[in-house]
């Protein structure tokens, strides 16, 4: 699932990553941890709900070894993501953000078609 740049806009960024979409293929980048990983956009969506759902607390107060990283094999990817906790907390960041962009540009993009409708 190989997407030239010329295709590829980013959705939102941060210093950790950053997603982008691309709209020839029909979607999403994610850039972690010195990677890229293409998800489908309903793939993307459920792998935001996954990394939501790691219970971070739980790692804190846990003591043992198997509790200081997460391993999440997002559905549909070669990609294997090994986690800590701020591994975890950056890439929920990254996530949110992207997802509340996605959002607004949908909520956008309803209002000025309501807009083209209502001036006609």
């Amino acid at each position: 699932m190989n997407c030239p740049l010329a295709n590829v806009e980013e959705v939102f960024a941060t210093a950790q990553g950053a997603v982008y979409q691309c709209s020839r293929k029909n979607c999403y980048w994610l850039e972690f941890q010195h990677t890229t990983t293409a998800f489908r956009i309903s793939d993307f969506f459920s792998f935001k709900k996954r990394i939501d759902a790691i219970n971070v607390a739980s790692m804190i107060d846990d003591a043992s070894r198997r509790s200081d990283f997460e391993i999440v094999m997002p559905f549909r990817t070669e990609r294997c993501f090994l986690l800590a906790v701020q591994d975890i907390l950056a890439l929920r960041e990254i996530l949110a953000g992207a997802k509340f962009m996605i959002e607004l540009n949908s909520e956008v993009k309803k209002m000025l078609r309501k807009g083209s409708v209502l001036a006609s």
